[in-house]
């Protein structure tokens, strides 16, 4: 991907202000030193893994000339130590995503993006191998995990090519999961972006099923800023964005009501991911991005 092609999304964070944050290595790569469990690490004292296809940005030293030579094609050497240390970012693209009320700076899906991107970025310096895993939206196709600044350049041209739309279904839910579930070993960190509205029923338990084997959960609710103050008085006409549900209201008698469901909402994901080990953190489109980063980032630290 060109350079200018992503210049729209990390220009708009100061990517600078990340260079002293990191998933620490003692939190991401959970029992390196002691192998508790398995991570894909190059190096020496490790055990050879196998061989993969290279892709742009692979580390050139670890190209298996023999193998050119052979099968006249690019492999790379691959070494497993036991521990997993693969950061496996998830995107709503559902209809809700795209949204963004009078005044706001910006769609839920360009914060949520934002913020994954940044996660990412993070990870990758650090070595750690990065995937992307897109929910709903049209255009949207998995990053399988590899590392290097080209695996940053993928993640971000996949997170523009994105266009919210549709719903999150438990059909598409279950496909990114078991991808995920799959691929993810042990120690693995698993970061969703979403709104969380208008999920299926069963979402949140799938989600956090993800957490056997250790693997570290961290939802990341993005709502706009109308809908955490919901600031409507007077009649109002509400239509569903994702669906034709058309709702005539008052919003001065529902925003109580209204509030108190969002609040139950976020109990139940912050009850679930905590007895798992997770956490939910809340953020809105008017807040700095670096605040959900760090908040991503100490997450994971603290459950290390």
């Amino acid at each position: 991907m060109a350079s200018g092609e992503s210049a729209a999304l990390r220009g708009r964070l100061d990517w600078g202000r990340l260079g002293s944050l990191s998933l620490r290595v003692a939190a991401v790569t959970e029992g390196l030193l002691v192998g508790a469990h398995r991570s894909v690490r190059r190096g020496a004292g490790v055990e050879f893994g196998g061989h993969r296809q290279y892709v742009p940005g692979d580390d050139l030293r670890w190209l298996d000339r023999r193998a050119l030579m052979r099968h006249e094609r690019l492999l790379v050497r691959e070494f497993e130590t036991d521990t997993e240390t693969s950061v496996r970012l998830v995107l709503d693209a559902s209809a809700s995503m795209r949204w963004a009320s009078e005044g706001a700076p910006g769609r839920k899906l360009d914060y949520a993006a934002l913020v994954l991107a940044a996660v990412g970025r993070v990870a990758l310096a650090t070595g750690d191998p990065v995937a992307l895993e897109v929910v709903a939206g049209r255009d949207a196709a998995p990053v399988p995990p590899s590392v290097g600044q080209g695996q940053f350049e993928r993640l971000v041209a996949a997170l523009e090519r994105v266009v919210p739309d549709g719903s999150v279904t438990e059909g598409a839910l279950a496909e990114a999961l078991s991808r995920i579930a799959r691929g993810a070993r042990r120690g693995a960190v698993v970061v969703l972006a979403s709104d969380l509205l208008d999920w299926p029923s069963g979402a949140l338990e799938a989600f956090v099923g993800l957490g056997a084997g250790r693997r570290r959960l961290v939802a990341v609710q993005v709502l706009d800023p109308a809908e955490a103050q919901f600031p409507w008085s007077g009649p109002q006409r509400l239509r569903s964005s994702e669906g034709d549900l058309l709702v005539e209201t008052d919003g001065d008698a529902v925003r109580g009501r209204y509030q108190a469901a969002l609040l139950a909402l976020q109990r139940r994901w912050s009850d679930a991911l905590l007895a798992r080990g997770g956490r939910l953190v809340r953020t809105g489109t008017t807040e700095d991005p670096l605040v959900p980063v760090r908040e991503v980032l100490r997450a994971v630290e603290a459950r290390g």
